[in-house]
């Protein structure tokens, strides 16, 4: 049983950065493939990055490529998120997910843990 915390959430102005973390226990890191995803009021939760055990093969949905970028330590087994140039669209519960696979996913089914999500609200 894995479990994971979301840290680093909070309140910024458009063009800000945030660095999301989520840091996992119970279970041996680099054996999961991990992902972010992200809820915003009266919306799906929908994907936003993943990556996989060794931290290649990094996965990012549109509107954030060339913004956010995913990366790991195994070693701190910690996940990471930069989000850069953020814009008000961003805003949403963000949460990290882990499958028992080794590479990450776009589909949010196809993860097994889930953490409880850090808010982000980016203003105009």
């Amino acid at each position: 049983q894995v479990q994971l915390v979301e840290s680093g959430g909070g309140l910024v102005q458009a063009g800000g950065s945030l660095r999301l973390s989520c840091a996992a226990s119970g279970g041996t890191f680099s054996d999961y493939g991990m992902g972010w995803f992200r809820q915003a009021p009266g919306k799906e939760r929908e994907f936003v990055a993943a990556i996989s055990w060794d931290g290649t093969s990094p996965k990012y949905e549109d509107s954030v490529l060339g913004r956010f970028i995913i990366s790991r330590v195994n070693a701190d087994n910690t996940l990471f998120l930069q989000m850069n140039s953020l814009e008000p669209g961003d805003t949403a519960v963000y949460y990290c997910a882990a499958r028992k696979r080794p590479l990450g996913s776009t589909s949010l089914t196809s993860y097994d843990y889930w953490g409880q999500g850090t808010q982000v609200t980016v203003s105009s």
